[in-house]
């Protein structure tokens, strides 16, 4: 896109993939991070970096807003604390993307203050993780206008392989990826469950990876788990834990809201706590861990054992 500018907020895992694929779609990029080193590490793949939230969104047809809390979205885009937000230089016409993953009630407080603005706004949290951010491959759940979409539909065709139309209404999308949450995480511990157990019963790992992938429960949630959990890999794989854990407690946040039992996902979300409490470093298969030390047994392409 020759002559446009998008702006990217938030360069870490997720972030920096969104900026190196709109670079690679001809952008120019503007973006910032509290960090300077994802900052010069941004710099060194042609993007440019802003001094401040508000410099970012000078001139930019669109900025993404990847953070980690509804706290810092609302900080980003509206301003506070004597600080200007997205909302104070983005011209009239350009489109806010909020990407990350945060409780619908604060979108939609968000949006309220966005009111009159001009300004564009896309609740579109994100499925793909790592890979997908890193490859432009990612799921987009956007909810939005008409108007907002076909204005920020260039950018979003940059960083995303499919993307879905959730609803019109600020929320929205945050609430589909809250049920997508829910499903994603009750998988992942269902499979470093299954994956102890066959530790346990002597099972060789490779023909347990070869059995799922080749049966129904072969979804890509299953095979990236169970993968990570007999290479070893607990950490540095662009899946941290503490991302899955508050993902699943804005999923548990929404079913107490609307009076939805989950069963399956609070199981689920309890094993995450365990596993951020034993190995606060580690990545969502590091739960897999704790289940190993209770019964003495690993799962590894060397072999089962204790």
């Amino acid at each position: 896109m020759m002559g446009s500018t998008a702006g990217v907020i938030g360069l870490g895992d997720m972030g920096s993939g969104l900026a190196k694929n709109l670079l690679k779609a001809g952008f120019t990029v503007k973006g910032f991070d509290i960090s300077e080193k994802r900052l010069g590490d941004f710099a060194a793949t042609g993007g440019t970096p802003a001094a401040s939230v508000a410099q970012a969104g000078e001139g930019a047809d669109c900025v993404f807003v990847m953070v980690m809390t509804g706290a810092q979205a609302s900080s980003v885009i509206l301003g506070g604390g004597g600080a200007k937000g997205l909302k104070d230089t983005m011209p009239p016409g350009s489109a806010i993307l909020l990407t990350a993953t945060i409780q619908a009630s604060e979108v939609r407080d968000i949006a309220a203050g966005l009111a009159g603005s001009g300004i564009h706004f896309i609740d579109t949290p994100v499925s793909g993780g790592f890979p997908g951010a890193q490859g432009g491959t990612l799921t987009m759940m956007a909810a939005g206008s008409d108007a907002a979409l076909e204005k920020a539909r260039p950018a979003m065709e940059s960083v995303s392989a499919t993307i879905h139309r959730v609803g019109a209404e600020a929320g929205m999308g945050q609430t589909v990826k809250a049920c997508l949450q829910s499903l994603i995480g009750s998988i992942f511990t269902a499979t470093f469950e299954a994956s102890v157990l066959a530790a346990k019963a002597g099972v060789d790992a490779e023909a347990l990876f070869k059995v799922v992938s080749t049966s129904s429960a072969g979804c890509g949630a299953a095979k990236t788990a169970l993968e990570n959990i007999i290479d070893r890999k607990f950490e540095g794989t662009g899946s941290h834990i503490n991302t899955m854990y508050k993902d699943m407690t804005i999923a548990m946040d929404l079913a107490r809201e609307l009076g939805v039992p989950l069963f399956t996902a609070a199981t689920a979300m309890q094993l995450f706590q365990a596993g951020r409490t034993k190995y606060p470093d580690g990545d969502n298969w590091t739960v897999t861990r704790v289940l190993e030390d209770i019964v003495g047994a690993e799962l590894s392409r060397k072999g089962a054992g204790s």
